[in-house]
Parts: structure tokens; sequence; C-alpha cells
């Protein structure tokens, strides 16, 4: 990841290269502009660092590409929340795009212990919105279901097992959708089999994040197609995640900007 960043870093522009007002707009008010001083991460915050504590062992079911830090089938919660728990920013930088497209419908592929998810659920109106978020791993998904009743929310439905088995049956019951998070199986054919699948329930201001998309030479192979496919007019390589968006208005452009 080194040299991918270091390319990053060469290509990296901000605000000055953008012409679109659209493109402006969600650059300075939305990816730029941080929001960490909200009242709604507070809580969120101080049960991660609880959960950065807890030795509670858990048995770790993988379906996807494992982690580059502990792949170990028996790890620690504090483990799991020090070392494969999304850094604060990008749960924030979720939450202002869920308010800035004013999403209702909203995809979570990849729950872990649930704090990532909980920024998309606190994001949305809770009568109105609501989070489908989906994990592998039955344990982990119990410790995420703990977290969501400890902060109180409601507004979302894990579904456990095989994202291979049980996206496609969901993603059909949920159509359309206004945002999908991709954090799940980190390789290139799984990512873009789930990236094929949210296609079939996209509207004009769907919004697709995709984590990690220079974690590996697959997942730039991944992020690459997605950004030749004829679905897709705008993407936004962050470095850490890539946005995409499918707005038929746009002039069709890649764009590397500075986060």
């Amino acid at each position: 990841m080194i040299r991918a960043y270091l390319r990053y870093l060469a290509r990296a522009r901000d605000e000055h290269s953008l012409h679109s007002p659209f493109l402006f707009a969600l650059y300075t008010r939305v990816i730029r502009t941080d929001n960490r001083a909200d009242a709604a991460f507070k809580p969120i915050r101080s049960l991660q660092r609880t959960l950065r504590k807890n030795q509670q062992i858990i048995a770790i079911t993988d379906f996807g590409a494992g982690s580059k830090v502990n792949s170990s089938r028996q790890r620690t919660i504090g483990d799991i929340a020090r070392n494969s728990q999304k850094p604060a920013r990008f749960g924030r930088l979720l939450f202002r795009l869920i308010r800035r497209f004013d999403a209702k419908r909203i995809i979570d592929l990849g729950t872990s212990l649930g704090i990532t998810t909980a920024y998309l659920a606190q994001a949305t109106n809770p009568q109105q919105g609501r989070v489908l978020t989906f994990e592998g791993c039955p344990q982990t998904a119990a410790v995420a279901r703990q977290n969501f009743d400890a902060l109180g929310i409601r507004n979302v439905d894990i579904v456990v097992g095989n994202i291979d088995d049980t996206l496609a049956v969901e993603v059909a019951k949920s159509s359309p959708v206004d945002l999908v998070f991709f954090d799940a199986n980190h390789r290139y054919e799984p990512t873009v089999r789930y990236f094929e699948t949210c296609l079939t329930a996209i509207h004009n201001d769907t919004v697709f994040v995709l984590d990690d998309i220079h974690w590996s030479d697959e997942m730039e192979q991944a992020w690459a197609y997605i950004k030749a496919h004829p679905s897709v007019t705008v993407t936004i390589d962050l470095f850490w995640v890539g946005l995409v968006f499918f707005r038929q208005e746009q002039p069709r452009q890649d764009f590397v900007l500075r986060f």
C-alpha cells in the first residue's frame, strides 16, 4: 500500500480542480468539512473506547480476505475494535454523505462490531430511514446487536450469513437503495459481484462507497473495473475509500482528491 499511497499523493488534487458546482460543493462541504464535534458521536466514541478494552474471546467466521493484522479464528473483542474497525473519520464521512443526500435506504456490507454501522444509523431519521447490514460471523453479529442496544439504535436490521447467499435476496426486497457501503470481502471477484448485485437497486442519486480500494492488487483491479462500468458517471478516489455516483446529468469523470 505504500507505493499506492505515494502514487495517490502525486495525483491527488483539491477543490481548485473541480469545475462542476455539484462536485465543488460535495468536496468542500462534505468531504473536506469535518463534524467531529457533533453530539451524536459522543456515545459511539465512548462505546468504542470500552470495546477496545474488552478481553472477551469470540470465534471468528470469515468468508472474506481475512485480516492483515490478526488472522486467528479466536480473537478478543478488544483486538477487533483496535485493528478491524474503521477510524472514526470515515464514520463521520459516511454520516455526512447520508445527510447530504438524505439517504433513507442504506446497505452496509460488513457489520463487524457495528461501530461504522452506528454512524450510518445515527445519520438517518429513525422513523423514515433504515440500515440493512450484513455480517458473516454469528458471534460478531451478536456483539453488534448488543452495541446497537447500548446506543439505543432501533433502525438497523442485521442479516447474518455468507453475503454470497444473502445479498441478492435482500437487495431485491430493499430496492431502490440510496447508499451502499462496501466493506466485506476484499477480493476482486466478490467485490465486483456485490457491486453488480447492488446496481440492480440504484437510482440517479444513489451513492456507493467502497472501502480499501488500494488495500491489495485485487482491490485496485476491482476499483478499475467499477470506474470503467457504463452505469458509473463520476468516481472520487480518496485513497482509503472510493465514492461512486450514477448521476446522468454529470459528465463522465474520475477524480483523485485529497482527504
